[in-house]
């Protein structure tokens, strides 16, 4: 077999020690940008090819098991080819279905699961490899996870390991940003010192491959949302002071529509931002996120093609952002009953008003909408360190999409929408 080149990778200084660690719980609290899942997934493919740790073998895991694809299995797949580059296939198979990492040194392999239904915990719970053991997981986006899907994680490393290779050990890597301070992560991992525990801490100021453009980025975010910037820039663990709504529950119920008294499809149109999509239920006056649809830099073709994918029900009303009517019109040519939700002043805080006052039950695979209703805020003044009432404009797309969902119950049906020609 060919010799590879030796090879610079980009690792950050401040991940030193936490590569080393060999404790049961590894924990990468850290800002955007701050390149923890860089360093994880490049710390990976290198121990997994090492005949050190032959018999090892990693499950990585998203709550939604399809955003693996862009996202882990992407980015250890780079770190592969930036360590090996056109020898990687004498050393590596890479399979897309399912997705699947082997190195063909050490016969390791890496696989992909999620934990968002009964189903797929059960699937979990029966994993067997042809050689070795399950030794080491990742979570990636560990915050989106329940504290019981931890758990089953954590049941399934167990077994004696010295017979199979010495060398190796059980551990589960979480990587993450801190959005609440009110998560279990951080009661049961942070606020407690365990033997078993390594927790570490990075920011983008600490990530040395950052360009000035994202630092730009950041300054701009501080300025403009200093209590995001805590979390999205610092790595700090998001307070509670603040929250528009804390009124809602996360956990898994009957999504059909034989279960609700009514439901209706909701957007807010994005690109840059994000454009999300929801499906949304109401029964006995609470509202249901039964689904979501929350892509970036998509056209509205592909959006579409997306939300076929996913089984939107088009016979439900679709509340859109009226300010792009052009869109609108796309949507209903695909078959959506699409119109644009009338704009008025003082709509924005009057469609806060009544979400405040219902339960708002989510789904867990509506992962976007409980990521943003975590951290959705009042902008405070800093003078008066009070908060006024207006919403901070910044991640609150699948917020913007929860507003519109109550339009045809908020308000009148003659004045409920925009007219837009088709």
């Amino acid at each position: 077999m060919a010799t590879i080149k030796e090879v610079k990778l980009g690792f950050n200084p401040i991940f030193r020690d936490f590569n080393n660690c060999t404790k049961r719980y590894r924990l990468a609290k850290g800002s955007a940008g701050s390149g923890k899942s860089v360093n994880i997934a490049q710390d990976y493919v290198l121990k997994l090819a090492d005949p050190k740790y032959k018999g090892a073998n990693l499950l990585v895991v998203r709550k939604i098991e399809a955003s693996n694809k862009d996202s882990t299995f992407a980015e250890l797949q780079s770190a592969i080819y930036k360590i090996y580059g056109d020898l990687t296939p004498l050393y590596w198979d890479i399979k897309e279905n399912p997705l699947e990492l082997k190195s063909k040194v050490t016969g390791n392999q890496i696989i992909f699961r999620g934990m968002a239904d009964a189903r797929q915990r059960e699937k979990v719970k029966s994993i067997t490899f042809k050689q070795g053991k399950l030794t080491w997981i990742w979570i990636e986006e560990a915050t989106e996870l329940f504290e019981s899907d931890i758990d089953i994680l954590d049941d399934r490393l167990r077994g004696d390991l010295s017979t199979i290779n010495p060398n190796l050990y059980y551990q589960i890597t979480f990587s993450f940003n801190p959005v609440s301070a009110m998560h279990f992560i951080k009661a049961k991992y942070f606020d407690i010192e365990h033997p078993d525990i390594f927790t570490h801490h990075s920011t983008y100021l600490d990530n040395r491959f950052i360009d000035a453009a994202y630092h730009r980025r950041m300054k701009m975010r501080k300025e403009r949302d200093p209590d995001g910037y805590l979390v999205y820039g610092l790595g700090e663990w998001g307070e509670t002071g603040g929250l528009i709504l804390t009124n809602y529950k996360i956990h898994d119920f009957d999504i059909s529509p034989s279960f609700f008294d009514h439901m209706v499809n909701s957007q807010d149109f994005g690109f840059n931002h994000a454009n999300c999509l929801g499906e949304v239920g109401f029964k006995d006056g609470d509202l249901f996120v039964c689904r979501e649809l929350y892509v970036f830099e998509m056209d509205t073709e592909e959006i579409i093609q997306e939300a076929a994918k996913i089984k939107f029900n088009k016979r439900l009303s679709m509340h859109c952002d009226s300010a792009e009517p052009d869109r609108i019109k796309m949507w209903n040519k695909a078959g959506y009953k699409a119109r644009g939700v009338k704009k008025e002043p003082g709509s924005v805080s009057a469609q806060i008003d009544y979400l405040k006052q219902r339960t708002i039950h989510i789904h867990p695979s509506c992962v976007n909408t409980i990521k943003e209703i975590q951290q959705w805020k009042w902008k405070k003044d800093e003078k008066t360190n009070t908060y006024r009432d207006e919403p901070v404009e910044f991640m609150d797309d699948a917020m913007a999409m929860l507003r519109y969902s109550i339009e045809d119950i908020r308000r009148p049906r003659n004045s409920r929408f925009i007219n837009v020609q088709l």
